[in-house]
């Protein structure tokens, strides 16, 4: 039991060692009449794991709510998926997106996202990210 324990004590550290961390979030535009604020920024802040070169995963914030989100990198743009906890097949958005490295590990990333409804309209939207 004691070596069970210990190899996945080494197999977990070692993965977060190794891990590629990301902080993302996606700024909101003020409506009319409205100043920027800071919850402007931090509305939508998730923190994604980089799997391997092409894959990310993890969870942003949607509101009140959590999402799960996903990213494919294809070339030198990302396909995104966002799927939230409930209700998941009836809300999905799936969207393209380029990451722009502007200083070292800060990323400014312009994307169209669309949700699945039918009549619904895609967004452009304008997010941040930063790479640890």
């Amino acid at each position: 039991m004691n070596k069970l324990f210990l190899a996945s004590i080494f197999a977990l550290t070692s993965i977060f060692a190794s891990a590629q961390f990301t902080v993302v979030s996606t700024i909101n535009t003020p409506d009319e009449g409205e100043d920027f604020e800071v919850a402007s920024l931090t509305d939508n802040l998730g923190v994604g794991y980089q799997v391997n070169d092409d894959l990310m995963v993890g969870l942003v914030k949607n509101g009140e709510d959590y999402d799960f989100f996903g990213r494919y990198n294809v070339g030198i743009v990302y396909l995104s998926l966002q799927a939230p906890t409930d209700s998941t097949m009836d809300n999905l958005n799936f969207g393209i997106g380029y990451s722009l490295c502007v200083y070292n590990n800060l990323y400014i990333e312009p994307n169209y996202t669309m949700p699945v409804k039918e009549d619904s309209e895609g967004s452009f939207n304008l997010g941040v990210a930063y790479r640890f």
